[in-house]
């Protein structure tokens, strides 16, 4: 299937609105950074938390300023696990966040998130709380005809191999359908891919979930490789430092291994401070499997229609060209085959409805 058709589409691009109704794939954005501001002002209040409760400088509590300067540990300041006194809170923040993807012109997605972070602050049952995620966010997705599956994100900084590996086993025996992946967060500085290779070891030989590793989005290319070569990575979250890495280029050019890059969270967190020349576009033009992401929109106060934006805004991307990369990120999903050849035909169902329309 290709964009070749859309190639003469002559209406601009530069308009939010427009891109905002434009259909898109995600495979990279953490649902606790996609969380519903008014719900977790409503949690902030309910369950007494320091707090502001004006709701502009909650607002500002809660989102990376707008116009500073990029910051990495300020963008991580940003996540806060203290919001939940019960499974009901996990539940209305989870169902509320996930209600609104839809909006964004989002026709499937990928949506990770870590068991971890719920149960800091009571000690929840970690299998609790993914059976509440997905019962929230499924009833979410099924009232807005949203497309979505999951990723279950393990946090470097929060856990061992070895817990890890605990309690992936206890997982598998939940035997969750809509949990495609598994993604390794967190601080990729002090906890290396290394550290995690007897866990990735276990989830490559159940063979179950595939591998996603957020590599190389501050720190240099050996982490992509290391990802790569010895926790069985077949996508990478960021993967900035592949662009000073030819070799490293042509090796996720001939294994397909897609880039999950995303333009406001790489400049907000100095992993690339000059997001008019993003490295995304010099991957898509060179081959290199690619994806447009929004990370953390509600941390970034900014959506996925403002990642495409700057894509065609300053990296000059036409409608043939989103509608390209767009394909591309469907290859790059974590579904059989069977699954993304569907996916692509109800996805360029749904750009031919789009170019009609406008």
């Amino acid at each position: 299937m290709s964009a070749t058709k859309y190639r003469d589409f002559s209406k601009s691009l530069l308009d939010k609105d427009l891109l905002k109704s434009f259909p898109k794939i995600e495979l990279h954005r953490h649902l606790e950074g996609t969380f519903d501001i008014d719900t977790l002002y409503e949690l902030s209040v309910k369950n007494d938390l320091d707090t502001p409760r004006d709701k502009v400088a909650f607002k500002e509590y809660c989102q990376f300023p707008t116009n500073h300067k990029p910051d990495f540990l300020l963008f991580l300041a940003k996540f806060h696990n203290n919001w939940y006194d019960s499974h009901a809170d996990i539940h209305k923040v989870i169902y509320n966040s996930v209600k609104k993807i839809k909006s964004e012109g989002i026709h499937y997605i990928e949506l990770r998130f870590s068991p971890e972070h719920y149960s800091l602050k009571n000690n929840f049952d970690r299998l609790d709380i993914i059976d509440i995620t997905l019962e929230a966010a499924q009833a979410a997705a099924s009232e807005t005809n949203l497309k979505i599956k999951y990723l279950l994100t393990f946090n470097r900084g929060k856990q061992s191999s070895e817990e890890m590996i605990k309690l992936y086993q206890t997982i598998l025996k939940k035997n969750y359908d809509n949990i495609v992946g598994v993604d390794l967060a967190g601080d990729e500085t002090n906890y290396p891919p290394e550290l995690f290779e007897s866990f990735f070891d276990v989830v490559h030989k159940e063979g179950i979930h595939k591998i996603d590793i957020h590599a190389g989005e501050i720190c240099d290319s050996k982490q992509i490789w290391t990802s790569i070569d010895k926790l069985h990575a077949t996508r990478i979250g960021h993967g900035i430092s592949s662009y000073y890495d030819k070799e490293l280029q042509k090796e996720l050019i001939d294994r397909n291994i897609n880039l999950c890059q995303c333009l406001i969270s790489n400049y907000q967190t100095n992993a690339w401070s000059d997001s008019q020349n993003h490295p995304i576009g010099y991957n898509f033009n060179n081959g290199i499997p690619v994806s447009i992401n929004s990370d953390d929109p509600t941390i970034q106060n900014a959506s996925l229609v403002e990642d495409y934006y700057k894509v065609v805004d300053y990296l000059g991307f036409s409608l043939k060209d989103l509608v390209q990369i767009n394909l591309n990120t469907i290859d790059a999903a974590f579904l059989n085959d069977i699954e993304k050849k569907t996916l692509k035909t109800a996805y360029l169902n749904d750009v031919d409805n789009f170019v009609k329309s406008v």
